[in-house]
């Protein structure tokens, strides 16, 4: 039981006498950090979150954008982090099939899922490495198994994630509008338990979530089960199809506790229900321990006493649970019996709305000095150094990790893994375009321009797809919010989001704050983590392989902003530096130049820059081309930099395109009319990736012999412990 000395004395005081052991746990699981976000709530309302396409509704777990046509899109993102760390295939497994359910709350069909991915140095630590395989491995196998595909992600390492895990899971949901659920209940209707049995599995999962993980608790991570949970999808969709569904909403953080008490106070009703009616495992569970439980795979359903037996049959047929635990009461308490006798009694007001704390920030002691560069000893061979950049786990391709996912089930996948951005086809003749970012270095030497590089970033991958962005999830990963600089670093990445979704106008549409990610060295970097969703009215870009002579034009300037890039912190090992800054003016004109570039069939492909910079990127373009290019650093727009800042600075706002020549002069015509910064730097051709600068070759590299490193490096080390 995990509530503090003041929030016992404050419950004490709201119910005017001493709780019951079973009330003390249902409000524990509800009042922790992980269920209440009672040190993030007041600061998360500055957030935009309405807007022409955004549906609102009580008691939703998924943001709702409408796509037009009838048709609505949901989304929502969540985290198992401590229990990834502890037990990595079942943690990031139920992390699948608790963001999953959330989309079936609102009564649209799962579509598709994103995974981001974050564990120690793979190079040297072993530890890193299991939990990194297992963490895939239980991912690709609760998707696969649900037929769901996984379609985008991303994966990071750092040593500041050593032994512990970060998996961020984000899916999205199709489905008609006017199939929504209404969350709505009156008096007298029914409360119904559906999905799997519970158990003690994940027993103060919220609580343990919601601390600094000090020891390997593995009785509160729970076991999945995605055989459920795909039975559960198709029972769900059928009871919403025949309109018996009142409310609706997943079992996952607190379990019971906080299902009941959610919905209660959501829907401004009492609900009082029966642990003895509850479908369970195991024999003699306390009704405390069936409050709290967090076993997966279950829903709870509140219908009528008309439809229940018509729900009762729909759960037979996919042999599925089914247990009528109790009804709705126009009273606002939360009731607890076990046969007649009473074990909580609680306002659902009380239970569900934690004392919003308000913590004291300070501006953390580092930053004072991380800014300051050191001397760093003069690279002597730029093709190595590019080779090594390519080879390193953060830069290398994932697709040792997407291989293992179905992404093409469902027949919606239309650009797959491994792009800027994965697009799906929706029923109404639009595509919807997706992705998520982060940066944890970047955010590390300034939380605020950081936090709006990640939004930026996500946005300009979309972008190269050709779809415009219409919503953002964000997840919210700290240390201890009661350290005053780190809560600091939490406001100001907030504050920078907060910035950046005003100006553009994207809103909001959910989001996760996990707390309290600490590893025995101390607090992981900051890591918020950014899902971008775009539509795309018409047929989307589907980049056209890049051909001899095709020309390459860089959008967006090139500056000295190399802080947190990879080419410092992997080449030179040296973490500071000034790291880049978005120019939100620029930001805007360029991404609306690349839509129209793409609206009007000009250009080939299109490509941001990000990590390890313009090598890294005009390499990335070359090898999944399987052509060469030679590129005139000189030419690059921007800062009068080196040759080491030109290759590998990450500055923001950059796109590369390929096109045929004859377009150039209609591509530079929109261009200079919309005020860009551009510059057409190289051209396709040959087998070698070739940077110059002036007539002195600095970089030149084999691509057949580079891409096989670059595609090989990262399952060569976690397989088999070495690099390519």
């Amino acid at each position: 039981m995990s509530l503090e000395d003041q929030e016992l004395s404050e419950l004490k005081s709201k119910i005017g006498r001493e709780p019951t052991p079973t009330e003390l746990q249902i409000v524990a699981a509800e009042w922790s950090e992980h269920c209440s976000y009672k040190s993030s709530k007041r600061h998360l309302k500055m957030l935009p979150m309405t807007g022409p396409l955004v549906i609102n509704e009580k008691g939703y777990d998924s943001g709702v954008l409408d796509v037009g046509d009838g048709y609505v899109v949901t989304a929502h993102i969540e985290s198992h982090n401590h229990p990834s760390a502890v037990e990595p295939y079942g943690g990031a497994a139920t992390g699948v099939g608790g963001v999953i359910r959330d989309i079936l709350s609102a009564g649209t069909r799962p579509i598709a899922i994103f995974d981001g991915l974050r564990f120690g140095n793979v190079e040297k630590d072993l530890q890193a490495r299991w939990l990194f395989k297992n963490a895939v491995t239980g991912i690709a196998d609760y998707g696969n198994c649900l037929g769901i595909p996984t379609i985008g992600g991303e994966v990071e390492f750092d040593e500041c994630y050593e032994n512990y895990a970060l998996v961020d899971v984000a899916a999205l949901g199709f489905g008609k509008k006017e199939h929504l659920i209404k969350n709505h209940a009156k008096k007298g209707d029914i409360v119904v338990l559906m999905g799997g049995s519970t158990g003690r599995d994940g027993i103060g999962g919220s609580q343990f979530a919601s601390d600094s993980l000090e020891s390997e608790d593995r009785s509160a991570v729970q076991i999945p089960d995605p055989f459920i949970e795909k039975l559960i999808i198709e029972a769900v969709l059928q009871a919403r199809n025949d309109g018996l569904i009142h409310a609706m909403k997943d079992l996952g953080g607190g379990g019971l506790s906080c299902a009941i008490s959610e919905t209660a106070d959501a829907l401004e009703i009492g609900i009082e229900m029966d642990v003895d009616k509850v479908h369970t495992r195991e024999s003699g569970m306390h009704p405390s321990e069936i409050m709290v439980s967090e076993s997966q795979e279950r829903m709870l359903i509140v219908t009528s006493k008309i439809k229940l037996k018509k729900l009762q049959t729909i759960c037979e047929k996919f042999r599925i649970g089914c247990s009528m635990i109790g009804q709705v009461k126009s009273d606002n308490q939360v009731h607890v019996k076990k046969g007649k006798k009473t074990f909580a009694n609680l306002s659902a007001d009380v239970v569900a709305n934690a004392t919003l704390l308000d913590l004291p920030s300070k501006k953390p002691v580092y930053l004072k000095t991380i800014e300051t560069e050191k001397k760093f000893k003069p690279i002597s061979d730029y093709s190595k150094t590019l080779m090594k950049l390519l080879s390193s786990p953060n830069i290398a391709s994932k697709i040792w990790v997407y291989g293992q996912y179905d992404h093409e089930v469902g027949i919606r996948t239309v650009v797959k893994p491994g792009k800027d951005a994965s697009v799906l086809r929706l029923d109404n003749g639009k595509f919807l375009s997706a992705k998520i970012d982060g940066n944890p270095k970047h955010c590390y030497i300034n939380p605020r321009e950081g936090a709006i590089g990640c939004f930026e970033e996500a946005c300009r991958n979309v972008v190269c797809t050709g779809a415009k962005p219409i919503g953002m999830l964000d997840h919210l990963q700290f240390g201890n919010p009661k350290d005053p600089e780190i809560f600091w670093t939490f406001l100001e990445s907030l504050k920078g989001l907060t910035d950046f979704a005003k100006f553009f106008e994207i809103p909001c549409v959910g989001g996760k704050v996990s707390l309290y990610n600490e590893t025995p060295k101390g607090p992981i970097k900051p890591t918020p983590v950014i899902g971008v969703i775009g539509l795309i009215d018409k047929k989307p870009s589907v980049s056209q392989k890049i051909s001899e002579g095709d020309c390459l034009i860089i959008i967006g300037n090139t500056k000295n902003e190399l802080g947190g890039s990879e080419f410092f912190e992997y080449v030179h090992k040296f973490v500071g530096g000034k790291c880049p800054v978005v120019n939100f003016d620029d930001s805007k004109k360029n991404m609306n130049s690349v839509l129209d570039l793409i609206k009007n069939n000009l250009i080939k492909s299109a490509h941001d820059c990000s990590k390890g910079g313009l090598a890294v990127a005009v390499s990335e373009m070359c090898m999944t081309n399987q052509i060469g290019c030679t590129v005139s650093l000189d030419k690059v727009p921007g800062d009068k930099l080196t040759v080491d800042r030109i290759l590998f600075s990450e500055s923001h706002s950059r796109y590369l395109l390929s096109f045929d020549k004859k377009n150039l002069s209609k591509i530079k015509d929109l261009l200079k009319n919309n005020k860009i910064s551009f510059k057409e730097i190289g051209k396709f051709g040959g087998e070698n990736i070739q940077f110059n600068n002036k007539i002195q070759s600095v970089v030149k590299l084999n691509v057949e012999k580079t891409h096989r490193v670059w595609l090989n490096s990262l399952s060569d080390l976690i397989l088999h412990g070495k690099t390519s």
